[in-house]
């Protein structure tokens, strides 16, 4: 892997002792959570729960998923400070989102997640590139990423998004909100122009309708969760023709979306 979860890294999780059904005392790892601000140049955007891991790819994916970033933007620098707990992207594009601003919408992830209100616009012109899922591939996927070692596995609490490609995970991303998880994703996607086009999303958390639009603005054209659907996720995920499959457990799953990319119909 390029990426792999690191549950001893310092500062990631704290111990906290507590008591058991029986009164007994146990000792137990929690996972951390701290506020970090993402300023655009000299615009603040966003503050966001996070567990304070790679917070250039975290502000670099949401700036580019919320279409703040283009594609063709030079980033002349991204700059953190640690005990402020924030983080300036620098473009040489000026840049000016007081308008979009106004149209913040909390969503449906952890941590309070916050999209902005024209995240949508653009997705009607949408092609997803067409691209054959073995089903193999899908259940080599969830047993190696399930058998992972993990922050989840070590502390609970917390979502993991993994870039794959075909039955080989790429690059593990865990954090309190889905929604950072999958920003940190993108913004390694964008620092290193990472092909999507033949890669394969695979999440913990709901397929929401948050999580098709970043998975398709990102270019992947499948999206996976042992988690289940929401229907606007779902009616987003059809009419862009994303491959949609939930409740992956085993060599189970339920597909809503881009069955002929699975069994090639």
């Amino acid at each position: 892997m390029l990426i792999a979860p690191d549950p001893e890294c310092a500062g990631l999780t704290r111990k906290v002792v507590g008591f058991d059904q029986a009164g007994l005392p146990v000792e137990i790892d929690v996972v951390e959570e701290r506020p970090l601000t993402i300023y655009l140049n000299s615009q603040e955007i966003v503050t966001a729960m996070t567990i304070g891991d790679y917070p250039d790819y975290l502000a670099l994916g949401f700036l580019r998923n919320q279409g703040m970033l283009n594609a063709d933007d030079v980033v002349t620098g991204v700059d953190y400070d640690e005990d402020l707990q924030v983080v300036v992207v620098r473009t040489e594009r000026k840049t000016d989102y007081e308008e979009k601003m106004r149209k913040k919408i909390r969503t449906s992830g952890c941590a309070v997640g916050t999209v902005f209100g024209d995240m949508m616009e653009g997705l009607e012109a949408l092609e997803l590139p067409k691209v054959e899922v073995k089903t193999s591939w899908l259940y080599a996927l969830a047993d190696s990423i399930n058998r992972m070692p993990s922050l989840y596995l070590t502390a609970g609490a917390i979502h993991g998004t993994v870039l794959c490609y075909q039955d080989k995970p790429l690059v593990y991303m865990e954090d309190v909100g889905r929604h950072n998880a999958v920003d940190k994703v993108a913004g390694w996607m964008f620092s290193t122009g990472a092909d999507p086009s033949d890669k394969i999303m695979y999440t913990t958390g709901r397929l929401t309708s948050e999580m098709v639009i970043k998975c398709a603005q990102m270019g992947i054209p499948t999206l996976v969760s042992r988690s289940g659907f929401t229907a606007w996720g779902v009616e987003i995920a059809q009419s862009i023709g994303l491959t949609l499959i939930g409740r992956m457990r085993g060599q189970r799953f339920t597909c809503l979306s881009g069955k002929s990319a699975l069994f090639g119909m």
